[in-house]
């Protein structure tokens, strides 16, 4: 069993063990749906024996219709026969053949209506066998006039045989058409009666239906007016902790403030002495210089009056020494840019506006094509649901990601960045912008988001400032940035934002 489907069963065992309002109205809404299916199945078997009844009147109709057609013809056959021997003219012997024609087809016709019929089976086979011996009386009749011995034919009418026969042909008839009009009937009543139940059984159930409406309505009544008054009662709670809420967020946010300022004032300040150190760097450079080209002076007019010792540390030593000063006056010029950086974009209103990300994220991927391109790598940029943020912010944090991506690609195989990003459950977004270059060990993922820290191999340059300037960003807008990464293998930076940016008010405290 699945996790879910075993969390989803054991919520809804909670549910049925506890005796609360959503489980009464639960068990009406139950019971009503049963009550609808009952109702449905009645209807459905009511249909089932209208179908049923429909079929039977519509069997029991053609029985009766054919069992009288072959009457009729029989009376026609007979017609004709007399009508000849009175007249002995051929027009009446064709009404004669025309009605045996049809005899067949009728008596088949009928035998197949009552196949299996205990009741009319029988007489089917008796009709069958007294038309056969009517048509015979009939043809031995026509046959002894067309020999022209009409006084024997008229003797063999007159024995009454063929009126015996059809005689009995009629009871037969009036019989099958006695048990049909009595099933009718039968079938009439029974269709009647269901019709009456079906009828009761829908009113009970609309009855029914409604009252258990009226109850749920009662205690839905209920229930919201319980739920206004925890909700009342929760509003005057919250009303106190937003109080306490709004007083602890202005403190942060002023010692934020005056944290920043603090950073500010003291990078500010270090830029001083530090610019004194780089101007005189400077002088000293060229201090160098002038000393050099005095003692080439020298060493043109009066050579051995040159101490080596002095010409090793005006042109080995002291550039030297120089360098190292230049570089790390350069290294701490960039530690304060980038603290001043960080102390401003703090300070920074932001502004929000509706980003096309897609677009966004394709032209910093053009920025950065002619380093991928030497690298032989691509930036893949699925399509990207839009966002109301900040936008030079999402772009420094989507620059400094994708810049990351294209700085640390493994160059034994060929470089693949994709972002791509979804809307999720709750009012948020996540972007995510996966790479298979070096990856990042276990130990580092948290790491590399502080301040002046880099993890692996440190080949490329940098101050450990970017992803730390991108955590602080991604923060102040209210989202946060994580990490997936397997040294070797690559790295997805994973980026959750709200939909919609919303500005903390901050004023004077209340």
């Amino acid at each position: 069993m699945s996790p879910a489907l075993r969390l989803t069963l054991q919520a809804f065992g909670q549910f049925v063990r506890t005796p609360t309002l959503g489980r009464r109205v639960a068990a009406l809404l139950a019971v009503a749906l049963l009550l609808l299916l009952t109702v449905n199945v009645a209807v459905f078997v009511m249909i089932g024996r209208t179908a049923e009844f429909n079929d039977t009147v519509e069997q029991v109709q053609q029985v009766r219709l054919t069992s009288r057609e072959t009457l009729i013809r029989l009376v026609d056959a007979e017609t004709g026969q007399r009508g000849f021997m009175l007249t002995a003219r051929p027009e009446y012997l064709a009404i004669h053949e025309q009605a045996v024609r049809d005899l067949p087809d009728l008596l088949s016709e009928l035998d197949a209506l009552t196949t299996g019929d205990p009741d009319l089976e029988p007489r089917v086979e008796r009709i069958q066998d007294l038309a056969g011996q009517r048509l015979d009386v009939m043809d031995r009749t026509i046959g002894l006039v067309r020999t022209g011995r009409i006084g024997e034919a008229v003797g063999l009418i007159r024995g009454g045989q063929g009126k015996a026969l059809m005689d009995a042909i009629r009871v037969e008839t009036a019989a099958i058409d006695e048990i049909q009009f009595t099933r009718l009937q039968f079938r009439t009543r029974q269709s009647e009666w269901a019709g009456h139940v079906t009828v009761i059984a829908n009113a009970l159930g609309g009855a029914l239906i409604l009252v258990l409406a009226g109850i749920s309505v009662w205690l839905i009544r209920r229930y919201v007016i319980e739920i206004q008054d925890a909700r009342a009662a929760l509003d005057r709670l919250n009303a106190g902790l937003e109080h306490q809420v709004r007083d602890r967020t202005f403190e942060l946010t002023r010692a934020n403030e005056e944290v920043q300022r603090f950073a500010y004032i003291v990078s500010h300040d270090l830029r001083a002495p530090l610019v004194n150190v780089m101007g005189y760097t400077s002088e000293l450079e060229q201090a160098g210089k002038v000393i050099d080209r005095q003692i080439v002076t020298i060493e043109t007019r009066a050579p051995r009056s040159v101490d080596p010792d002095a010409v090793a540390a005006v042109r080995e030593d002291m550039p030297e020494a120089i360098g190292f000063i230049r570089a790390s006056t350069e290294k701490m010029d960039r530690l304060i840019n980038a603290i001043l950086k960080l102390s401003r974009e703090g300070r920074r209103n932001l502004v929000p506006e509706l980003l096309d990300m897609t677009a966004m994220v394709r032209s910093i991927a053009d920025s950065v094509r002619h380093q991928t391109e030497a690298a032989d790598a691509e930036v893949v940029v699925e399509p990207l649901p839009v966002l109301e943020s900040d936008r030079l912010s999402i772009e420094q944090v989507l620059g400094n990601l994708i810049d990351n991506a294209v700085k640390y690609l493994d160059p034994s195989r060929p470089g693949r960045i994709v972002v791509s990003g979804e809307e999720t459950a709750g009012g948020w977004i996540t972007y995510r912008i996966a790479d298979n270059g070096r990856g990042i060990s276990d130990r580092d993922h948290e790491r590399i988001f502080e301040l002046f820290r880099r993890s692996g191999r440190q080949d490329r340059p940098g101050e450990g400032l970017g992803l730390a300037f991108v955590r602080n960003s991604v923060r102040r807008l209210g989202g946060d940035i994580t990490l997936e990464s397997e040294l070797g293998k690559g790295s997805t930076f994973i980026l959750k934002f709200p939909t919609r940016l919303i500005l903390p008010a901050v004023g004077d405290r209340p």
